[in-house]
């Protein structure tokens, strides 16, 4: 199980430099294409609020997303960021999922120097308890949760092969044989992080030296952030194989984001017939998400306060370039 957050976020010493000039917070997504990743990020923007979140949601797009995708984005009180696409050297390596190859341009918000610290979340996750607390973990640090190795898409890696994962290390124990065991490995859909212009620069410059392996841009992260990376409880990332691989480090009443990763378990997807999918625990963390994504008076332009507090995030952030949506007149 991963470390109490308290235990995670102690010793932050050495200080490091920033290039930003932001003071505010915020919570950040990520966008492509005009496919129905947009009720996700809907359904994120409409779970802050319901959790009464105080920061705003930023969305990274793409210049692909189209402007009736903005529209809705801009009606439902996001920041819109434009950001160029990044991708890695050209080879010949076999995702896990072919369209992970374009999540590499996640790594242009670590150019949103308007804010000083950020909480990312994928567009497929679920936020149903309150996490602002989140932004007060001592500076220098990258925070995630960790992820699993029991996964067939693992099958390539030592760890796969002898039954050893982070979750449960003492149930197969790493083989002295093998060397050091490996590093702590963190899920990338939901992560705190510092925006900085020169670690989004060494970024963009590591990534284009260095060879793309099976989960991307979320590898390229482990790889880069290792050093810096603390682990925080499963409760604010819960990977929904968790609730069938380790159910043993899951308290489900706890959870306060829920990643619904889990082939099939996409709830604006959901049919139940994939495999895991008949659960009733998945059935009900489906129709929670069905719930806040129905209900009208979570929609921005429901409250006419939230106006206020949508121009406050914009000064806050000093004067950040977004890109509003054309007017509905």
């Amino acid at each position: 199980m991963a470390p109490d957050i308290t235990t995670a976020a102690i010793n932050a010493t050495t200080e490091q430099p920033k290039v930003c000039g932001g003071s505010g917070r915020a919570y950040v997504t990520f966008l492509a294409g005009n496919g129905d990743y947009i009720k996700g990020v809907v359904g994120l923007a409409k779970g802050l609020r319901k959790a009464k979140s105080i920061y705003p949601l930023v969305v990274a797009i793409l210049p692909d997303v189209p402007q009736e995708h903005r529209k809705i984005l801009n009606s439902q009180g996001c920041i819109i960021r434009e950001i160029e696409p990044v991708y890695p050297p050209e080879n010949q390596t076999q995702f896990a999922m072919a369209y992970y190859v374009i999540n590499y341009s996640k790594l242009r918000i670590w150019e949103f120097v308007d804010y000083s610290k950020m909480i990312y979340l994928d567009g497929d996750i679920q936020v149903y308890g309150n996490i602002d607390h989140l932004f007060d973990l001592p500076d220098n640090y990258f925070y995630a949760v960790m992820d699993c190795f029991c996964e067939k898409t693992w099958s390539h890696t030592p760890q796969y092969q002898i039954g050893y994962c982070q979750q449960c290390p003492d149930k197969v124990q790493w083989p002295s044989d093998f060397g050091p065991k490996p590093p702590l490995y963190f899920n990338a859909g939901m992560f705190v992080y510092e925006p900085n212009l020169a670690t989004y620069h060494d970024l963009l410059q590591t990534v284009q030296v260095t060879k793309p392996t099976s989960f991307a841009e979320q590898d390229f992260l482990n790889m880069y952030f290792k050093d810096k990376y603390k682990a925080i409880p499963n409760v604010y990332n819960l990977v929904l194989a968790m609730l069938w691989r380790h159910p043993e480090n899951v308290e489900l009443d706890k959870v306060q984001v829920v990643h619904y990763c889990a082939a099939g378990s996409k709830p604006w997807r959901f049919t139940g017939k994939e495999q895991n999918m008949e659960r009733e625990d998945i059935k009900m963390l489906v129709k929670k998400w069905w719930e806040i994504y129905e209900d009208e008076t979570l929609d921005y332009n429901y409250n006419p306060v939230n106006v206020q507090h949508f121009t406050k995030a914009l000064l806050e952030a000093g004067g950040v370039k977004f890109v509003p949506a054309p007017s509905a007149a």
